[in-house]
């Protein structure tokens, strides 16, 4: 099996849909009703991307838990993940442990087997490190920087099958993930990895599982989301905290962002034992993250990833002065003659605007696709992949789709309305984001802002001057001039 064996089982495992029948260790099995689809906020708010249950204002921020899902929906290859892992040791005199092969890891046979029955070959970069502190004696807690795709979930469930001793029938190991969806795909993959493991069982601590009170659960792994997971702690008392061996808290930096979920987990995290091993994983880590990190896990082994910053220079920037939207559309009409373009994402501030544009672009005869927030986050996964297989040969989108989708074929962004933030300022960072779907894969990019007005004259004058980069005039009408500057 080649080195890229980890990118089948990422498809496999952290890249597909949920299916409609999800077979469970155990018999506490999740129901998704029509009750539980539409519920948000509550307790919880376990499901994700239903309109009725957001803002309707096109300024809402987007939901980093809505993003995480989309990414592991849309993940079809392992991350190649060309940053340098750093790895900051609890004791920096002990020896530092990695390993190259699962057999070095001395797993149980049932697990090895699980393991390479779901097609992993070899540990991903990051698991190198993080696995062998996962699973020390004693335990060792941990911090860890990991992005979707890199095969984070199978590591933290790999620990938690490990530490799990079958003959205890109570729930030894926690998992809290911010919402409903994002929990099953961890389940999912924890279930096919102990598939040769049947004494260790499964259940999910989820809005919709009725359960007797004081009756407590045989299920020696509990993943589930705060809200609920802290009520079968507290209010039904079926899961005895100070038993728990393991604690994993996984996206954290969605998790704090979420209302009411950065409380929970530190009421959850109090009643656990101080001998509790404590993971804990996040795609970002801000000072928000950091804080609330170190507030739930001591003396933690850290692993991060040095980053590399998303850069300007492989991206050719342009403005065109517009008078109004029919303007716009002008010139993005002539843009697209101009061009050899393989694939073009088109970027708008609303959902209106946006959907106004993919229809009068249809009239012409593009192929488009239109990604909106009030699509659920499955619908939003089947657009991108008929964009990204070529399907569509234009996107057109509002901010749900300015970060962490690659399409190699885009070859030109254009920011239809400029980004702003709610103060109407520039949105720097949403620009950085926008425009950096173009120019990737050390391929060079082009992006066009489509300026109408002195407000947008003014946005674009504050993101030459965050950058510190000049953008330069392009005229549509001038075939000759558009040519040699985009050449």
């Amino acid at each position: 099996m080649s080195e890229d064996s980890w990118a089948v089982a990422v498809e496999v495992q952290e890249a597909t849909t949920v299916p409609s029948q999800v077979r469970l260790i155990g018999n506490i099995v999740p129901r998704r009703s029509e009750n539980v689809n539409r519920t948000c906020g509550g307790e919880e708010g376990d499901k994700l991307g239903h309109a009725d249950c957001r803002a309707e204002g096109d300024n809402a921020k987007i939901d980093l838990a809505e993003q995480s899902l989309l990414n592991k929906l849309i993940r079809h290859t392992l991350v190649k993940n060309r940053n340098q892992v750093e790895v900051l040791q609890k004791d920096p005199t002990s020896p530092l442990y990695s390993v190259k092969t699962f057999e070095e890891l001395r797993l149980k046979p049932e697990l090895l087997r699980g393991v390479y029955n779901m097609g992993f070959n070899r540990p991903s970069r990051i698991q190198e490190n993080a696995l062998p502190m996962m699973l020390a004696q004693p335990p060792q807690n941990l911090i860890a920087q990991s992005q979707s795709g890199t095969g984070k979930t199978a590591a933290f469930s790999l620990a938690m099958l490990s530490h799990v001793n079958p003959a205890n029938k109570w729930t030894q190991c926690l998992c809290i993930s911010p919402t409903y969806e994002l929990a099953l795909q961890i389940g999912q993959v924890i279930e096919q990895m102990g598939k040769f493991y049947p004494e260790v069982k499964l259940a999910y601590a989820i809005r919709g599982n009725k359960l007797e009170r004081g009756k407590k659960l045989q299920e020696q792994i509990v993943i589930g989301t705060p809200g609920t997971v802290l009520d079968w702690c507290t209010k039904f008392k079926i899961i005895d905290p100070k038993k728990i061996s393991v604690f994993v808290l996984d996206e954290a930096d969605v998790m704090i962002a979420t209302q009411g979920h950065h409380d929970q987990s530190i009421r959850i995290h109090r009643m656990l034992s101080k001998d509790c091993q404590m993971l804990l994983f996040s795609a970002t880590f801000e000072e928000s993250v950091w804080k609330f990190a170190e507030r739930v896990v001591p003396d933690p082994n850290i692993i991060r990833l040095k980053r590399e910053e998303e850069t300007l220079d492989t991206i050719k920037q342009f403005f065109v002065v517009c008078r109004e939207r029919e303007d716009k559309f002008t010139a993005l009409c002539n843009l697209y003659g101009c061009l050899t373009i393989a694939q073009a994402m088109v970027f708008c501030h609303t959902r209106k605007m946006a959907a106004w544009l993919s229809a009068e672009l249809a009239k012409e005869g593009h192929q488009v696709a239109l990604l909106s927030g009030e699509m659920t986050v499955e619908q939003r996964a089947a657009v991108i992949e008929r964009f990204r297989s070529g399907k569509e040969k234009v996107l057109v989108t509002t901010n749900v789709c300015s970060r962490g989708i690659d399409v190699e074929q885009v070859s030109i962004v254009i920011n239809f309305d400029l980004p702003m933030d709610m103060g109407g300022n520039a949105d720097s960072e949403t620009y950085l984001h926008r425009i950096g779907r173009t120019g990737r894969f050390g391929k060079r990019g082009f992006a066009v802002n489509l300026v109408d007005g002195q407000h947008s004259m003014d946005l674009l004058t504050q993101i030459e001057m965050h950058f510190k980069r000049k953008i330069t005039k392009l005229d549509t009408e001038n075939l000759e001039e558009m040519e040699k500057l985009l050449s």
